[in-house]
């Protein structure tokens, strides 16, 4: 008898999502392993929103974003456990391929500990999920806040401001090292180390005195650039302005690099599915 497998993505979303898809199921398919998407994460599951996963359903799929699946981070499905637990057995499924980062990943977890079969692919733009060196999303979010970063440079300059651009990172400060260093940032604050901000006023004060301008890049998880901006201002006596990357980081195509990354990993985890581990 065939194998039969479910896929899901949950929690945010991240460039490179489809290409893990397209990779599990093409690798799968070719073996004669019969596919199964779960749409919008374990809520998918929990409500029965199974369907069949072709080659047709994933051709062309590589350079999208999103996922073609639906995700979700609303709450804690494992309330539902025992409901999809039941509609996990209700399809025959020999396992589960689970895309997600840490809560995600959680959830999967209490899963394996009901008897479903799970392989995991860690996913975060944040580049933050244990025991990786690195996740798919990230360099794609570090593209599009470099690039942003670097193009704040002109209007700095000509209105003699202080640009601070918050990025995404609530624990980590991934992506505002990477993409602060890239677009040359002038000062990059990140959740790993302590931020004081007559610090930052001094170093802005003495900076000035030669340069025209200074642009600041921070983390989500050290503070609203919406409080940090106002702030600045008040202490240097410079003009500040605000820009809030927000969703932008997770929008758009996955840059090569992740497409790459995340075929991999999806060939990866058809291997173990394969493999029966």
């Amino acid at each position: 008898m065939n194998q039969r497998i479910g896929i899901l993505t949950g929690g945010g979303d991240a460039p490179g999502l489809n290409a893990v898809i397209r990779g599990v199921a093409k690798t799968l398919l070719l073996k004669g392993v019969e596919i199964f998407g779960i749409e919008d994460g374990f809520e998918g599951l929990i409500h029965n929103h199974v369907r069949p996963i072709n080659f047709d359903d994933v051709s062309g799929i590589i350079a999208r974003g999103g996922t073609i699946l639906g995700t979700s981070n609303h709450g804690d499905p494992t309330r539902d456990l025992p409901q999809a637990i039941g509609n996990y057995r209700k399809w025959k499924f020999d396992g589960l391929v689970v895309i997600g980062g840490d809560g995600t990943l959680k959830i999967a977890h209490e899963f394996s500990k009901k008897g479903a079969r799970i392989v995991a692919v860690p996913k975060t733009i944040d580049n933050d999920v244990a025991a990786t060196h690195v996740t798919f999303g990230f360099d794609s979010a570090v593209t599009v806040a470099g690039s942003a970063i670097e193009s704040l440079h002109s209007t700095a300059d000509a209105h003699r401001r202080i640009m601070v651009v918050e990025v995404m990172g609530r624990t980590a400060g991934w992506i505002a090292l990477y993409a602060g260093v890239a677009g040359g940032a002038d000062v990059i604050l990140i959740p790993e180390l302590s931020m004081d901000l007559d610090e930052v006023a001094e170093y802005i004060r003495e900076r000035h005195k030669t340069r025209r301008f200074t642009l600041v890049v921070l983390a989500e998880g050290v503070g609203s650039a919406l409080r940090v901006g106002p702030e600045l201002q008040k202490k240097t006596g410079y003009e500040a302005r605000v820009t809030v990357l927000g969703h932008l980081q997770r929008a758009g195509h996955p840059t090569p690099t992740d497409r790459i990354l995340s075929t991999r990993f999806g060939c990866g985890a058809a291997e173990l599915v394969l493999r029966g581990a």
